[in-house]
């Protein structure tokens, strides 16, 4: 009697181990990363062959959850033979991105907060079978999550993707750790909660990642360590990353008008009056609109840049913008006395004063996040 092949050998022996997977709960076998891809072609083929339209599940299977490229590719190629051959092969419903409890924050990405408070949040998870996926969201501190978007990505497209970032946006776009993060999201989840609202459809696919994400605390007041800087506290304002920052001009419009008709008077009035009357309708507006959610949502927003300063190397613009959220929060402090408040709301009102002029349109100004 000649004996078998050593080759024919190993086909029987890895047919003999699909077979027992197949009769059992259908699990891929882990012993299949270290089959050769020919083996386990033959293999498969001959439990196609064997079984019929029983294994086509499992090679699908295969060709789609393999642990290793070389499995997954030999699968591949007996399902095109089959395919060829006029079989119909088993439609496979869509994956989820990742399966709920296997996913594991990598990386993470954040842009400035704009004048909305509207911010990108990029997180790169992993998911249950070493795949990546990019979740890519818009979070707003006033409405939640506004836009979402993502989905599996290889390394050298996202490499790509942040490249491309990196070359087109003139903001910063930093690497935050993943926990920090994943909290940004669940904190405005939790707010959606609290409004009594939904994020976009879109987010449903990405929910079941946040669900054990822990909702920060309202972090601690800043320590002023040096009160003279909140002499510069303005020039905040001049930075590129805020210049989207001010009072939104649709609550400033009666204020405007007063301000308008004070420059269009024939009184004739001494530069200091003007300068008075000026200042005087800018601290009824500072007073009206920094109530103590205000204050805090300012404060929070600077927190939130003076750890963008601080990650792009810019320790003093971190110093200044901490400082200017501590002022806020103290609620010993009138906000009318803080130039960066008063800088907000003058531009604000130059802002309204162009939407009541016709030169702006209140919507291309407006800080509503949802518009």
């Amino acid at each position: 009697m000649v004996a078998p092949p050593a080759e024919d050998e190993a086909v029987l022996a890895c047919l003999a181990a699909l077979e027992a997977a197949l009769a059992g709960a259908g699990a891929l076998p882990d012993s299949l990363a270290d089959v050769p891809p020919r083996t386990l072609e033959a293999a498969l083929e001959a439990l196609a062959k064997r079984r019929g339209a029983e294994a086509l599940p499992f090679v699908t299977a295969v060709a789609e959850r393999a642990r290793t490229k070389d499995a997954r590719k030999a699968a591949r190629r007996v399902l095109y033979r089959l395919e060829q051959a006029g079989v119909t092969l088993p439609r496979v419903a869509p994956k989820p991105v990742v399966q709920r409890g296997s996913e594991k924050a990598l990386s993470a990405w954040v842009s400035v907060v704009d004048g909305s408070g509207s911010r990108a949040v990029w997180i790169l998870f992993e998911g249950a079978f070493g795949g990546w996926a990019l979740c890519a969201l818009i979070v707003n501190d006033q409405a939640g999550v506004l836009e979402a978007a993502g989905g599996a990505i290889s390394k050298k497209r996202l490499e790509g993707e942040l490249r491309s970032l990196r070359e087109s946006q003139k903001l910063p776009w930093v690497e935050i750790p993943p926990a920090r993060a994943t909290a940004l999201v669940a904190e405005a989840l939790a707010l959606h909660a609290r409004l009594g609202t939904e994020p976009p459809a879109e987010f449903s696919r990405w929910r079941p990642f946040f669900a054990d994400a822990p909702t920060p605390g309202e972090p601690e007041p800043p320590q002023i360590d040096d009160p003279t800087l909140l002499d510069h506290s303005r020039e905040l304002l001049e930075l590129p990353e805020l210049a989207s920052w001010f009072l939104d001009p649709g609550d400033l419009q009666s204020a405007a008008l007063e301000l308008l008709q004070a420059q269009e008077s024939r009184l004739v009035l001494s530069d200091q009056q003007k300068a008075e009357y000026l200042a005087a309708i800018v601290e009824r507006v500072v007073d009206a609109a920094f109530t103590p959610e205000a204050r805090r949502l300012w404060a929070r927003r600077l927190m939130e840049m003076a750890w963008i300063f601080d990650a792009t190397g810019r320790e003093r613009d971190g110093r200044l913008a901490r400082a200017t959220a501590g002022a806020l929060l103290d609620g010993a402090r009138a906000p009318r006395h803080l130039l960066f408040a008063r800088g907000l709301a003058e531009r604000g009102l130059a802002f309204a004063s162009e939407v009541a002029l016709g030169r702006v349109g209140a919507a291309q100004v407006s800080r509503d996040p949802r518009k």
